[in-house]
């Protein structure tokens, strides 16, 4: 990218954020912070109004605006991109005020670019396996995320995997992550006390109250980086038969699956369990390609459930 080209970018960074750290524009462009710097200073010699305090960041003065923005055609193209996803993977409320956004991005575009989105539409789409929200809510990660701007606590009515009936309970969200096709929200638990992640499709119902926050929390990246000190999880280690991996599939990563060893014939995997029942039930599918090196309170649970199989017989 030349100088020009990056000046313009950091100017539609500027205005993208209240505050932008130096070190953000240095990590996003690849340069020095002096580049930073002598970028920064030729913005403010053609007039653009940056306001900049050591140690917190730039900013521009509130009424500055810049000009309609150009885009390239590559850049274009992924709006289509963007849309199909977020039309698979976000909940009806997102989904309908990301249209509302994308009308305004396309109205400004050139005819030619116009014409290219209409034609490459029909040819991108984005298939799904799972649902992940609940049918019956429409706004789950609208209602979570005005939660945790607003520092209002939610309740909500959550089916776990150990429970038959959804329970209700009161929570404080630290943030939302999509993962394995599946959106969840980590938060505090006042029922249990502790932090939890939750499952957006198991949310039944969700509203705020007038309650606000009664902690604290760390930022969510700060909360995935503790997470594993933060979750009772048991080492798991099996051995794989290397015929029989094709079974696994996407299901290894919702076990909990860390890393595979290859060992010949046979795949050493190991797992994070949180739920050592919930890890037999999955393993029994295959058990008859697969050996338990650890722990010995798995092999139990797996007797148990074989003898209980085999007296119904």
């Amino acid at each position: 990218m030349n100088r020009f080209d990056r000046i313009t970018a950091i100017l539609i960074q500027l205005q993208s954020k209240k505050i932008v750290k130096a070190q953000d524009i240095a990590d996003r462009f690849n340069i020095s912070l002096r580049t930073v710097y002598r970028d920064v200073r030729s913005l403010e010699e053609a007039g653009v109004p940056i306001i900049g305090e050591a140690g917190v960041g730039y900013s521009i003065m509130d009424g500055y605006r810049l000009p309609p923005v150009m885009f390239t055609r590559e850049e274009a193209r992924t709006f289509i991109t963007a849309e199909k996803l977020m039309e698979s993977f976000t909940d009806l409320s997102t989904k309908a005020s990301y249209k509302s956004a994308m009308y305004k991005v396309k109205a400004v575009l050139k005819s030619t670019e116009k014409d290219m989105l209409d034609s490459i539409e029909e040819n991108i789409e984005v298939r799904q396996r799972t649902t992940p929200f609940n049918k019956s809510i429409n706004n789950t990660l609208e209602i979570i995320l005005n939660s945790i701007s607003e520092k209002k606590i939610a309740k909500m009515e959550y089916a776990s995997f150990n429970s038959s009936e959804p329970l209700q309970r009161k929570i404080e969200p630290v943030g939302i992550y999509h993962e394995f096709n599946y959106w969840y929200t980590i938060a505090f638990c006042h029922l249990r006390n502790d932090y939890r992640h939750f499952r957006t499709d198991r949310i039944s119902k969700i509203a705020l109250i007038e309650e606000s926050f009664k902690k604290e929390h760390y930022s969510l990246k700060e909360y995935l980086e503790r997470m594993p000190e933060n979750e009772n999880l048991e080492t798991v280690v099996i051995r794989v038969n290397k015929p029989a991996l094709r079974f696994l599939l996407e299901q290894k990563y919702f076990n909990g699956f860390v890393s595979e060893t290859d060992k010949g014939e046979t795949m050493e995997m190991t797992f994070l369990s949180a739920s050592l029942d919930v890890f037999a039930r999955w393993y029994i599918t295959f058990a008859d390609q697969a050996e338990i090196l650890t722990p010995k309170s798995l092999k139990d649970k797996l007797k148990m459930m074989v003898s209980n199989i085999s007296s119904k017989f």
